[in-house]
């Protein structure tokens, strides 16, 4: 067994499950860093996006059939991005909207207020962007451009 321990907490204007939106849109959130990793964030001004790493400290138990709200046929959990997991990660790459000490405003989150950060790094679109990726059973669902 192994043990995750936070570096931060998450405050959003969604608090609830049922509130939060898919893939977290638009929305600005705040996530505040506890102070001992404070000083983990010098430099991080430079980037404008990062992955946000948490912990679903909400989500219900499984299964590993899902339906989404993108398709009626239900779809294997782990090709999916349905929040009830073995592991309840959640997982957003977010734009940085502003740095402020320990705090960071940060748009597209879609966790709800008090959920625990487990880990942040810098989005690298050199590394982390992947253009030729295959986008499965969602291939031709909707327009990508409207996310």
């Amino acid at each position: 067994m192994f043990r995750l321990n936070p570096i931060g907490t998450i405050h959003s204007p969604y608090k609830a499950k049922k509130e939060a939106p898919h893939q977290g849109k638009k929305c600005v959130a705040e996530i505040e860093i506890l102070r001992e990793h404070e000083d983990g964030l010098k430099d991080i001004n430079g980037f404008s996006h990062l992955h946000v790493i948490y912990w679903l400290h909400k989500s219900g138990s499984y299964s590993l059939s899902v339906n989404t709200p993108w398709d009626p046929e239900p779809r294997g959990m782990f090709a999916t991005r349905a929040p009830n997991r073995p592991n309840p990660i959640g997982y957003s790459v977010v734009e940085i909207v502003e740095v402020s000490g320990n705090r960071l405003r940060v748009r597209g989150l879609d966790a709800i207020e008090g959920t625990p950060v487990i880990d942040i790094k810098p989005y690298i679109p050199l590394i982390d962007a992947k253009p030729q990726a295959r986008t499965g059973w969602l291939e031709g669902k909707f327009d990508w451009k409207s996310l």
